[in-house]
């Protein structure tokens, strides 16, 4: 039989990962909504985040970051950086709330941000648009956009990492079929 081949994936069109941006707020809940908080708190060691940051950060993206860098790229190009992205700030944001509420903080800071792409009709066309990073220079609105669906996979699939490194070591000589228990 000969080998399988692969074909390389189709070009980027944002309307592709609008369906994720979509769902994530209902995933986040689902794998975080009543656990408990032993779930929710656990990390990786020093200076890495839990479940109960990633969560946080949503929240803080969805009100510092995704929309409103558009929006700026939109009004300026790339002639003024957009506002540095603190990505610990929402440590002082989260500091006191339940899950339950960020939660349902972030799901509706989603819709609201969703509703507002919808109404720029943003085009293929607009993609190519530049904006300037304040980090990375000049990068363009698909990027960014891009980015807000790359980001949103990478911290739930870091959510779903930590929480199952909780059983690493009781899951005994299966740790060695279980890739997401073991470092790369």
């Amino acid at each position: 039989m000969p080998p399988t081949q692969t074909t390389s994936a189709p070009a980027f069109t944002f309307a592709d990962g609008v369906p994720v941006l979509t769902r994530t707020p209902a995933v986040t809940r689902a794998l975080l909504d009543g656990v408990p908080d032993a779930w929710l708190r656990a990390d990786e060691g020093p200076e890495t985040w839990s479940a109960y940051d990633v969560l946080g950060h949503f929240v803080s993206g969805e009100r510092t970051d995704w929309i409103p860098r558009v929006e700026h790229l939109l009004a300026h190009g790339d002639a003024v950086a957009f506002a540095p992205f603190d990505r610990f700030g929402f440590r002082e944001e989260s500091r006191g709330k339940t899950a339950g509420e960020l939660l349902d903080t972030f799901a509706g800071l989603r819709d609201a941000s969703l509703a507002r792409l919808a109404e720029l009709g943003l085009t293929d066309a607009d993609l190519s648009r530049p904006g300037r990073h304040p980090e990375f220079g000049v990068v363009t609105l698909g990027e960014h956009l891009a980015t807000w669906v790359a980001h949103d996979l990478s911290h739930l699939a870091q959510i779903v990492r930590v929480m199952a490194r909780r059983y690493r070591t009781a899951v005994g000589p299966w740790t060695q079929y279980l890739s997401l228990l073991r470092d790369a």
